[in-house]
């Protein structure tokens, strides 16, 4: 059975779909089966894998809405190993649609069930993009997860909302999904240079521990070019400092998953 991350904060512009595409593709890479779920109605983690919405026969909202085998819907990806379930224009409505559903909270983990390679090999991983809220996609996914990821800006409000969400995964971990655990807070957009970064990380450990990754992945202007082109920064710029921290997150979470 895959291994479920979900990749989440409420709080946007925190590095949740760089790091959610850029840790995929390392896990794959590594010759993991892996599939990314593009949760988010924005579907930046299905253009940044150079997928053509355009093009689409559907996406993770006509599995939540209509019941579709996800199977059916699921891409294979320029990276050997990697897929991705993503997302359509449609997805933007599905939190009201979802609301009238039976079982509203758990339709994800369902939906995820029937998730297979091609020939019928199982996933070993499957990452979920959140979007950047605590709404009802949300939840599905921390339903569905085994563990949650938790990409932290090294800015002055990192440490804002953080208190909400760690409430919101006891709440899902106390009653819809009892398996739920936190995997781990990721710094991200650090900068050594500033007094902020540093008491950001300094901060974050204080309060979460060992729950922090060792990792921490720095600004890089390639990570932020990469999705421009559609392509993982391990195609887009395979020796930058970027890919060299994913890669080093990626054996991370396999030594934390176990």
């Amino acid at each position: 059975m895959a291994h479920v991350i979900a990749v989440t904060n409420q709080t946007g512009g925190v590095g949740k779909t760089t790091t959610a595409v850029n840790l995929s593709a390392c896990l794959a890479e590594t010759g993991k089966r892996t599939l990314l779920v593009d949760l988010d109605p924005q579907g930046n983690a299905t253009s940044g894998l150079g997928i053509d919405k355009t093009r689409l026969f559907g996406g993770i909202y006509d599995c939540l809405i209509d019941g579709r085998d996800i199977n059916e819907i699921i891409v294979e990806t320029a990276v050997k190993k990697l897929f991705i379930a993503p997302a359509t224009m449609d997805l933007a409505g599905a939190t009201v649609e979802l609301v009238s559903v039976d079982n509203r909270d758990a339709v994800l983990r369902d939906v995820l069930t029937n998730a297979v390679t091609g020939k019928g090999k199982p996933f070993e991983y499957i990452l979920i993009d959140c979007p950047p809220s605590l709404g009802l996609l949300t939840v599905n996914a921390l339903v569905a997860a085994h563990t949650v990821l938790i990409p932290v800006q090294c800015e002055f409000y990192a440490l804002e909302g953080l208190t909400q969400l760690t409430e919101t995964v006891r709440y899902v971990a106390s009653g819809m999904n009892p398996n739920l655990s936190v995997l781990g807070l990721l710094l991200t957009m650090y900068d050594g240079r500033t007094n902020l970064s540093l008491q950001v990380a300094e901060e974050v450990k204080k309060y979460f521990g060992n729950q922090v990754f060792k990792t921490i992945i720095p600004r890089n202007v390639r990570l932020g070019e990469a999705p421009s082109y559609g392509e993982p920064i391990t195609t887009y710029d395979p020796h930058s400092k970027g890919a060299a921290v994913y890669k080093k997150l990626a054996r991370e979470v396999m030594k934390r998953v176990g």
